[in-house]
């Protein structure tokens, strides 16, 4: 005999997880109380939106999927952002919500809605828990929670339920079967396609990083000699430093300036588990009528983005095995334009002056080749995309399909809970990092280690850039400045100011080797990133 609340605990627990983020409400009381039972540990954050940050930061260091836990009413409408960033950017996360039982509900309003009705149309399945069947309910969750595109899967549960205890057998999660890559015409017509492309490119993105594809992507490149584009969530897939490596795309209109030509000349484009719902509007079709555009995705594409020549199911390690080889791989590209376009990108985001360029070049050769880091929606994550390599997939973590702000300090704090010892720096803009002040004192709580550099230049500045790009009045978007360091020795951290590379480059070595979190907050002044992306 267990109680619902300890079923639910061991499920999650036989899935890997060993952490669930939130804050307590006393509909969810037995359901903690059972996760705490099964070895999960509860983690205590200040607003939901940051615990299921924290979440996806456990699944990235894990693989375990994310566990979010909300008490009802308030809770759950708190966390509606984090939810709806787990459905766009494909995060497996179980959402935990205490309710009221069916029969009270009827005559008893306070604090109540309908919590399946709002959280729909933002995850892959809701679910709510019922007597003598929570087992199977729980096991049915995991597995939509982390087959094919993972996403979020909610799951209300009824205080009765939580508190009861049921004589059900343990449920296995059933492990879906991975579909079988196209065969016949469809497979021909692919493998001749790359069989005698000449200018072959490819682009990789979010679902090859799901599937940990990257092995397989770099070993067929270096045997094609075919370059890589990735999506800002696919940077790593191939090391940034390969030679075949021309780094992220999607948000920068100066990248794009430099990749869209020579997409423009592939006669044969690869898609390898390519999802455009990071990518901008610039983005929708991007090749041309005459182009072969050969697509592999373990699930059908429905965006409307763009046109497939060849669409080949399977994950991307069955669909490259399926499709062969270049015939020729050392006549490829003749005129060796990914090579040029590979340092003409190197030029463009070199920075020669202090301003938020320099800050990311500055801490990419201090910081250890290890780190990881996270980044928050703005114009600083543009930037940084461009600038920073990845030497391998999950180096840098970052809302790209829902871009929300407040999501790297959450983040950065969920991988190093998992990963203690990893090196982990949360980039974050100051208005981001002024929304999630109070998750300083999480960091304090847990005694992690982040280091978090905010950019400090009083303004929404990708916001303010649209809005002079548009000839619009200045209107909403500066503000006044904080004392970052101030705010972080006062919330039980390390802080200090920082106005050019000799003090970041001291700053960032002595972060390295505190025990507590420390903020470091560089100037730039307003207007910094005025033609650097």
């Amino acid at each position: 005999m267990r109680t619902g609340g300890r079923i639910i605990g061991d499920a999650l627990a036989a899935a890997g997880a060993t952490h669930a983020f939130g804050i307590p409400g006393g509909e969810v009381l037995a359901v903690m109380e059972g996760l705490d039972a099964a070895g999960i540990r509860f983690v205590l954050t200040k607003h939901e939106n940051a615990a299921g940050f924290m979440a996806e930061g456990v699944w990235h260091a894990s693989g375990a999927p994310g566990v979010l836990v909300a008490t009802l009413g308030p809770g759950v409408a708190n966390a509606i952002n984090t939810v709806a960033n787990a459905h766009q950017d494909r995060v497996p996360l179980i959402f935990l919500t205490g309710c009221v039982d069916a029969a009270e509900a009827e005559t008893y309003t306070h604090q109540v809605f309908d919590h399946q009705a709002v959280l729909r149309p933002i995850t892959k399945a809701s679910f709510r828990a019922a007597p003598g069947a929570v087992g199977a309910m729980i096991a049915k969750a995991i597995q939509v929670a982390t087959s094919g595109q993972p996403g979020p899967v909610h799951v209300d549960v009824p205080i009765g339920v939580a508190e009861a205890s049921f004589d059900e057998e343990v449920v296995p999660i059933a492990v879906p079967a991975e579909p079988a890559p196209a065969e016949g015409a469809v497979l021909d017509a692919a493998r001749t396609a790359l069989t005698g492309a000449r200018r072959p490119l490819a682009i990789a993105g979010v679902d090859a990083v799901n599937e940990g594809a990257g092995p397989v992507i770099a070993a067929f490149c270096e045997a094609n000699d075919i370059p890589l584009i990735t999506t800002y969530k696919g940077k790593g897939l191939l090391d940034e430093g390969h030679r075949l490596a021309l780094g992220g795309a999607g948000l920068s209109p100066r990248a794009d300036q430099i990749l869209m030509p020579l997409i423009g000349q592939a006669d044969c484009v690869l898609l390898l588990g390519y999802d455009p719902i990071e990518m901008r509007i610039g983005w929708r079709d991007p090749w041309g009528p005459d182009q072969t555009v050969i697509e592999v995705a373990s699930v059908e594409r429905v965006h409307g983005m763009h046109r497939v020549s060849h669409a080949l199911s399977g994950s991307v390690a069955t669909g490259l095995a399926a499709l062969g080889a270049v015939d020729d791989p050392a006549g490829v590209w003749p005129g060796r334009e990914p090579e040029a376009a590979k340092a003409a990108l190197s030029e463009l985001f070199t920075a020669d002056g202090w301003g938020p360029g320099m800050v990311f070049q500055t801490l990419r050769q201090a910081m250890p080749a290890t780190t990881v880091i996270t980044a928050d929606s703005g114009a600083h994550r543009i930037l940084l995309s461009q600038v920073w390599r990845c030497p391998a997939p999950r180096g840098m973590l970052q809302s790209t399909a829902l871009c929300t702000m407040a999501c790297s300090v959450p983040i950065a704090a969920g991988y190093q809970l998992a990963a203690p010892g990893t090196p982990v720096v949360a980039f974050v803009g100051d208005a981001g990092l002024e929304m999630g002040l109070g998750e300083l004192a999480t960091l304090r709580d847990l005694g992690l280690p982040v280091i978090i550099v905010v950019l400090v230049d009083e303004s929404l500045g990708l916001i303010e850039l649209k809005q002079r790009g548009t000839q619009r009045a200045n209107l909403g978007v500066d503000f006044g400045g904080s004392d970052f360091p101030a705010i972080a020795q006062a919330m039980g951290g390390q802080g200090v100011w920082v106005d050019d590379v000799d003090g970041l480059t001291v700053a960032a070595r002595a972060a390295l080797e505190h025990d507590s979190f420390t903020v470091i907050a560089a100037r730039i002044g307003r207007r910094a990133y005025d033609g650097t992306f």
